[in-house]
């Protein structure tokens, strides 16, 4: 069985630069824009969650269900 680990890598990715981001502008003074850069970071990471549930789940049912 093959594990990928590309998925965490870049959700970690996503995650890295969203706190680059939201540092960089907390520290110019742009504290509102620093959280709604984090929000947009969390909503991307959220989109590729979703994406990979349901890549999972698919496997999951062609499993079982043989197909």
């Amino acid at each position: 069985m093959d594990f990928d680990l590309t998925p965490v890598f870049q959700i970690a990715g996503v995650g890295f630069i969203a706190a680059i981001i939201h540092t960089v502008l907390k520290a110019s003074g742009k504290e509102e824009i620093a959280h709604w850069a984090t929000l947009v970071g969390f909503i991307i990471v959220l989109y590729m969650v979703a994406h990979y549930l349901g890549d999972l789940f698919s496997e999951v049912k062609r499993v079982f269900l043989f197909n």
